[in-house]
């Protein structure tokens, strides 16, 4: 399985949306309460700020140090992806609400992604080699994006005319995460062609959406709901 901790935290931060670091999310043992948890000293204790101010004139810092402006492509790319996330994460609430166990799965695509903007915010033409292996993205997870996307399928009717996003709220929602990942293959797309990221990022994008699409259709399914079909419109009717 892939590692869902795996290099988060780019220096408190991924593009447009801020990751916490580890030193942010040592909040003890589950299950104990605050009043109940030793305390420690206030000459020790430093809370750090959500803010930095540091971005304030529009630019912002790669993995690697380098500064670009807020604009640039990578950040275009690593904002996009964040979004991603963000919708993956609402049609993962709306699962788990049907008792969806693909749920599951949702919450290790969101790591995932995690891992690609740790690989997006690391343009190779400023990394060090150090940069590079901690920030690589493997094939592995590709390879499983397909046997989901297969597990399902055998399971769904055959595709016999274009489908509208539909289907319920489940299946709604997931169709609206694959148009956001095909937006984000296309902002990472050009990164690619100048070398600045490794390969593996588009293919994940592009295989993910087709996860997304089966698995929309997979959520209409489950829950039997029906799809809508696209219909050509017919000025005479």
């Amino acid at each position: 399985m892939w590692r869902l901790g795996g290099r988060v935290g780019l220096r408190g931060c991924i593009g447009a949306g801020r990751l916490l670091c580890s030193r942010f999310q040592s909040r003890g043992s589950p299950g104990v309460e605050d009043g109940d948890r030793s305390q420690p000293s206030s000459k020790t204790l430093k809370i750090p700020k959500i803010y930095t101010k540091t971005g304030d004139k529009g630019f912002s810092s790669t993995f690697t140090g380098e500064r670009r402006p807020k604009d640039d492509q990578v950040f275009e790319a690593l904002g996009t992806t964040d979004e991603l996330s963000s919708a993956i994460g609402f049609a993962m609430e709306l699962a788990m609400e049907k008792g969806h166990s693909f749920a599951e799965e949702l919450e290790k695509v969101q790591c995932l992604l995690q891992d690609i903007g740790s690989a997006l915010a690391t343009p190779r033409s400023s990394a060090r080699e150090a940069h590079l292996r901690h920030t690589a993205f493997e094939a592995r997870p590709i390879q499983e994006l397909e046997q989901w996307i297969d597990k399902y399928s055998s399971q769904l009717p055959p595709l016999t005319a274009f489908i509208l996003p539909s289907g319920g709220k489940s299946s709604s929602a997931l169709h609206f995460c694959r148009a956001v990942c095909r937006r984000a293959e296309r902002r990472v797309v050009p990164l690619i062609q100048m070398g600045e990221t490794d390969a593996n990022v588009a293919k994940f994008l592009n295989r993910l959406s087709d996860y997304l699409f089966t698995l929309a259709r997979y959520a209409a399914l489950k829950e039997g709901n029906q799809e809508k079909i696209y219909k050509k419109n017919d000025p005479s009717d």
